[in-house]
Parts: structure tokens; C-alpha cells; sequence
């Protein structure tokens, strides 16, 4: 079996150590370590780690703000280190879309855990945004052919039913999308026009 690949961020050394140490401990495998949020960013998109380890307090970005790029370019989840437990970090930390949450200490037997929790989450999150854009793309496509079939019932005098069928012919007899064949009757409409 393939190891969960890791990148910590924490601009304290010792914390690093320890959880390196940990890490290994548990079978994880420590890819990059940073001291920054800037630079945790900076590695995770150059490593593709499987999770991030991101203490919120750091220098130049703070955790929680690299936390939010990291989500929002879907480059892995980050659970938030933190020896603070107050609400406000809490919400900003929901709001930037982390997916795990621990305080310092940190004990090894909350890393695993969290970390699995933590993938899970992300891989959810992930079928969740392929089926929204296969949702949308079905979407377009539909209004695509319902604007198609439209056209050619104006133009041709077809029924709706005869319409969808001329599409879905030339679609199979051309070996192409309906998507395709709709927009072809479209423009080809709009450009005699």
C-alpha cells in the first residue's frame, strides 16, 4: 500500500521534529516541511502532498490563509495546528475549508485520526464537485439541444419529437455528442441570420 504523503508547516522547529517523528511512527511519509504559510503553499503545490499539517499562527501568511488557497486550488486538505481553541480562528478556519482541526499538544494517537478523517472529507468533497460539473454540463447540453430543436421545428416545420430525433441521427451518424450537433445547428442559424 502507497503512504499518505505529508507536508507540516509550523514555524516553530521542535513542533516540526516532533511531528516528523510522530508521522513516521505512524507510516506516514514526511514529503516537505515549511516555516511559513507561504512557503507550506508554495511546497504543496509543488509536492501534490496527500495532507497538509498547518499550525494557524505563522509568519508572512498565517495558516488559515494558506489553508484557503491550498482549498480552493484543490491541492490537498489541511488540518489546522494550533494551541489556541477560540472561536473566531475556529470559524475563519471553517470559512477557508479546512477539514481537520487539532490543538497543541498534539498527541501521536490524534494524528491518524485526523488525517484520515481528513482525506475522507477531501475525496467527498471532490466527488461532490465532479458531480456538480457533470450536473451542469448535462444542464448546458439540454438547453443546447432544446435551442437546437427549436431552430429547426422554426425553420424546418418539424414536430419537438422530430426535432430531438434529427438531432439524435446526426449525432449517430456523425459519432459525435448531441452537445456538438446542437451547437453546430446553432451557429451555423445564428450565422445565416
Amino acid at each position: 500500500m502507497e503512504r499518505i504523503r505529508v507536508v507540516i508547516a509550523d514555524d516553530e522547529s521542535i513542533i516540526t521534529m516532533d511531528l516528523r517523528e510522530m508521522l513516521t511512527n505512524l507510516g506516514y511519509l514526511v514529503v516537505g516541511e515549511a516555516g511559513d504559510g507561504q512557503s507550506a503553499v508554495n511546497l504543496a503545490r509543488e509536492l501534490k502532498p496527500d495532507v497538509v499539517l498547518m499550525d494557524i499562527k505563522m509568519p508572512d501568511m498565517d495558516g488559515i490563509e494558506a489553508a484557503a488557497v491550498l482549498t480552493n486550488e484543490h491541492i490537498a486538505p489541511v488540518v489546522l495546528l494550533t494551541a489556541f481553541s477560540q472561536r473566531d480562528l475556529v470559524e475563519r478556519a471553517k470559512e477557508a475549508g479546512v477539514v481537520g482541526y487539532l490543538v497543541k499538544p498534539i498527541q501521536e494517537a490524534d494524528l491518524a485520526p485526523a488525517i484520515e478523517i481528513a482525506l475522507g472529507r477531501f475525496s467527498e468533497f471532490r466527488e461532490l464537485e465532479k458531480e456538480v460539473n457533470n450536473l451542469q454540463d448535462q444542464l448546458e447540453t439540454r438547453k443546447l439541444v432544446d435551442h437546437a430543436k427549436g431552430i429547426l421545428m422554426d425553420t424546418q416545420g418539424l414536430t419537438e419529437a422530430a426535432a430531438f430525433r434529427r438531432i439524435q441521427k446526426m449525432s449517430m451518424n456523425t459519432r459525435k455528442a448531441m452537445r456538438e450537433i446542437a451547437q453546430a445547428i446553432i451557429l451555423t442559424h445564428e450565422a445565416g441570420n
